[in-house]
């Protein structure tokens, strides 16, 4: 069994979470998202879904998830960031997933800031094999 395999779930619903945003989808963004979602970043925290609902029409950003890593309901994805109004960046976000569904969400100037603030490390990164 690879080690995507033994997280599908958690997996599954921070995809999707993406897929949502990347699309413009803010009623299926909030569908995987807990109704007390938590959302942190540079620019402060927020919680709920009014809240979610708020900055994703205000965000204006893509978020394509790259390098993967997962414990125990902990995701951290290495992001490449991208705004309409021009700019990109490498980022990396720490997703906290029950069930099926996001209930945090904290942004991370990179993936190391963001693997040093969840405790993950290498041997949690998905592989293929």
């Amino acid at each position: 069994m690879s080690d995507a395999e033994k997280y599908t779930t958690e997996i599954s619903t921070v995809l999707a979470w993406h897929d949502a945003l990347n699309s413009g989808d803010v009623e299926s963004l909030l569908e995987v998202s807990s109704d007390d979602v938590e959302l942190s970043g540079p620019e402060g925290s927020s919680q709920g879904t009014a809240a979610l609902r708020e900055w994703a029409a205000d965000a204006d950003v893509r978020l394509e998830p790259g390098r993967t890593f997962v414990h125990h309901g902990v995701v951290v994805v290495e992001e490449d960031a991208s705004w309409s109004g021009g700019g990109s960046s490498t980022v990396a976000s720490a997703f906290r997933v029950v069930g099926h569904v996001v209930v945090s969400v904290f942004r991370h100037a990179d993936l190391a800031e963001a693997l040093a603030a969840t405790g993950l490390g290498d041997e949690d990164e998905i592989t293929d094999s």
